[in-house]
């Protein structure tokens, strides 16, 4: 059907502009008529229903005729569009562009003319209330304080003792090649010795005698007769020290603490028993003082307490080496000369640095520390002031002050026919 004729309304501001407007509104409203007749019904139904501007729209139809397809092709790109963006507003709907990101031309000065449609970023969305905030999950890679983390981890803050831990732990493995060995002892003899004198103890002192106490007495007299195993790296030599001060690792909740027992190479087993028991109370209550954790020369834990039958601990900076005492269990072994029976057995478990010592050395040290932990028998005193490697070699006829005349004279040590696991 024919175009409609011109409104009185859209005459009157024509007629009213200057001559040479007006002289270009009649073939304007002559290009509308000819392109609006280029519309079938069909074409002109679609775009009522999407409100889709005709004039907008390339026809692929005979003479730039837009048909029917071009209609819905267009909807069809218009709905995969980002949600980011969408379609510009028509001329009628806005005169101001506002935030377009692509506009060939100016929406003003658009003539019916085919073009592309205009897109334009979403309005923003406006600030969250402080309320709003507060309830919305935290960013990917931030907790819920905004710290580095994911929404299902936490960050811990460091305490000083874990900062501290943390910078001795990375030094020592920084400037210490660490070495490792382990050997097995039967303490089987130990075993029998504990609760033969345990509620005597227990009686007497006022607390449970561990293995421990044992365990620093033979590493005491087995340091004297390796005195590098108490010595540390210099840039100008070995330093060996003569004073042999134990440092003991006390696990705490927050950390870790090695107080020291000073000059425990004088002291009994009940003596170290009864150190070692003042220090690790004294620690678990922070009461300890600033001398009790210093001047350290070698350190012995019993990480056995926990279970573990192998560790390999961390040397503290400024010693040579750190013994652990695992786990004393019984299981079955061959005895004597191929019988089977149930021995009490453990790992003894050896740090250390080697600048300071190789495994000819710490060998030789680890299978003194055996053989005294072998050596121990119902009978002993634990409240003897001497050496246990001068009695125990005296009673046994291959430690104490034998074994060091023969390595004086660079003999090895004479082995011992201890019953092993």
């Amino acid at each position: 059907p024919p175009p409609p004729p011109p409104t009185t309304a859209a005459a009157a501001p024509a007629a009213a502009a200057p001559v040479h407007a007006a002289s270009a509104a009649a073939p304007a409203a002559a290009r509308a008529s000819e392109v609006g007749s280029r519309y079938s019904p069909a074409v002109r139904r679609l775009a009522a229903e999407h409100k889709i501007d005709l004039s907008q729209l390339t026809g692929s139809g005979a003479g730039g005729r837009v048909t029917r397809e071009d209609v819905l092709a267009f909807v069809g790109s218009r709905s995969a569009a980002p949600a980011a963006l969408v379609a510009s507003p028509s001329a009628e709907e806005e005169e101001e562009p506002s935030g377009v990101l692509f506009s060939p031309t100016p929406l003003r000065s658009r003539t019916p003319a085919p073009a592309a449609p205009v897109l334009q970023a979403a309005p923003a969305a406006p600030p969250p209330t402080p309320a709003a905030a507060a309830s919305a999950p935290a960013p990917a890679g931030t907790d819920a304080g905004g710290r580095p983390g994911w929404a299902d981890e936490e960050l811990l803050p460091l305490t000083a003792m874990r900062r501290t831990i943390a910078e001795r732990m990375a030094q020592s493995k920084r400037e210490i090649p660490h070495a490792w060995m382990m050997t097995e002892a039967d303490v089987t003899g130990l075993d029998r010795l504990r609760e033969h004198v345990r509620a005597e103890f227990q009686r007497r002192e006022g607390f449970d005698l561990t293995y421990f106490p044992f365990f620093i007495k033979v590493a005491i007299a087995a340091i004297h007769e390796f005195p590098a195993v108490n010595g540390h790296w210099t840039d100008q030599g070995v330093m060996v020290r003569r004073r042999i001060n134990v440092g003991m690792a006390v696990g705490l909740e927050d950390g870790l603490i090695v107080p020291v027992i000073r000059g425990a190479d004088g002291l009994s087993i009940a003596g170290i028993a009864r150190a070692a028991r003042d220090l690790a109370m004294r620690a678990q209550a922070g009461k300890l003082q600033p001398d009790d954790v210093q001047g350290g020369t070698i350190t012995l834990n019993n990480t056995g307490t926990f279970g573990s039958i192998a560790s390999m601990p961390i040397i503290p900076p400024g010693q040579a080496g750190i013994v652990t005492m695992e786990r004393v269990v019984r299981r079955p072994a061959v005895v004597g000369d191929g019988g089977i029976a149930v021995r009490s057995l453990v790992n003894i478990c050896c740090s250390f640095d080697h600048r300071v010592l190789d495994g000819l050395q710490i060998g030789r040290f680890m299978k003194r520390v055996r053989e005294g932990l072998e050596a121990y028998a119902p009978g002993d005193s634990v409240y003897s002031h001497g050496r246990p490697g001068d009695a125990l070699g005296h009673r046994r006829g291959g430690g104490g002050l034998a074994a060091q005349a023969r390595l004086a004279e660079g003999a090895p040590p004479r082995q011992r026919h201890l019953p092993r696991g």
